[in-house]
């Protein structure tokens, strides 16, 4: 390890505890007080995952002995997070659980760190790394950010809840995974070229959580929950290496870059696992690593590896390809000032993404 490990990453904060298990869903209101939490619990889902999880999630809370309101959210932004506060009575003791995908959990997060109140993640996919995380991706001003927020107290995922999930959504979560490969390289790029601030302890993590998902690419299939508890042990683990971090650094580079703007340019955005996915393999080629082995991992996985798997046009990659050293110009990565159109199409055609 660096011996600058702790003296540049002196504050890390991760999750207190974690429940992985079928029926963890029944276990959040005894969790909570175990955690010793007060006053009412504010659960934060959207429609469809209030009926998956959120009403099971009331009912062990009041059973442990909680007072609880359910507030819906339709997507993780400003006017999200504004709703939520206003359910917040000042002098009152509240904590939150964001129950869902990325968005109420984002949503969820982003509050507490707003009110400086606990909170719990509770998904009901494994469709990103963004569960276990200090980091929240908000739509502010008609542009998505990510921002540092608290990380969750506790994570209780219920593997029979997440296994019902449709698989597109495992498959999502891990090409996120393994599209830490790209991200580490980047900030160690960063470190060389730049001085940034490097943890080997974070960056060791990342890639060990994707080579796991990648050595073991055969074992991730539909209709299997073990499948599930080996990507939600993936996911945790990439979110603490970005808790250790105290940055996205170990687990965001190019390819996420990439994903935001094909966000932004993209008729009909995929998802965004799917979106990082395609983005490592083309991030890979650029470093000069083994992209192909990428291609074939997440190929055996069934996630997309090209435009027409993602469901958006040619012309969208290679504009997002050109636009994505924009979207965050404080991290360098290897896109350095960013592809000529020439350079995106050769890119995006030699490894298969387009036609």
């Amino acid at each position: 390890m660096s011996n600058d490990d702790f003296r540049n990453f002196p504050f890390m904060e991760m999750p207190r505890g974690i429940l992985i298990k079928k029926g963890a869903i029944h276990e959040v209101g005894n969790v909570c007080k175990r955690f010793h939490l007060k006053g009412k619990g504010l659960i934060i889902c959207d429609s469809r995952t209030e009926g998956i999880a959120g009403r099971d999630v009331q009912r062990s809370l009041e059973d442990g002995g909680f007072q609880t309101e359910i507030i819906q959210v339709e997507g993780a932004t400003d006017d999200s997070v504004k709703v939520v506060e206003g359910r917040i009575v000042d002098n009152e003791e509240h904590f939150v659980l964001g129950v869902g995908g990325g968005r109420p959990i984002d949503v969820a997060k982003y509050v507490a760190t707003l009110k400086d109140l606990e909170f719990i993640s509770v998904p009901t996919a494994a469709s990103h790394d963004g569960i276990a995380s200090s980091r929240a991706s908000i739509k502010m001003d008609g542009r998505k950010k990510s921002i540092k927020a608290k990380a969750p107290l506790g994570v209780i995922a219920d593997i029979h809840v997440i296994a019902q999930a449709p698989y597109r959504l495992l498959a999502s979560g891990s090409a996120d995974i393994i599209s830490n490969y790209t991200a580490v390289l980047d900030w160690k790029l960063a470190h060389r070229l730049k001085g940034e601030p490097f943890s080997d302890y974070a960056a060791a993590l990342s890639e060990m959580t994707a080579k796991l998902l990648m050595d073991r690419a055969n074992d991730i299939k539909p209709d299997h929950e073990e499948s599930v508890r080996m990507v939600l042990k993936a996911l945790v683990s990439s979110s603490v290496a970005m808790s250790i971090a105290g940055s996205s650094r170990p687990a965001s580079g190019s390819e996420h870059m990439f994903a935001h703007a094909l966000d932004v340019v993209a008729k009909t955005p995929a998802l965004h696992g799917e979106e990082t996915g395609v983005g490592t393999i083309m991030m890979m080629y650029i470093h000069g690593g083994d992209w192909k082995g990428i291609k074939d991992a997440l190929m055996t996985i069934g996630a997309p590896h090209n435009a027409k798997g993602l469901g958006v046009t040619d012309e969208e990659v290679i504009e997002a390809l050109v636009q994505a050293h924009l979207i965050r110009p404080d991290r360098y990565t290897i896109l350095g000032d960013g592809l000529t159109r020439e350079a995106a199409v050769s890119v995006a055609r030699i490894t298969g993404v387009i036609d």
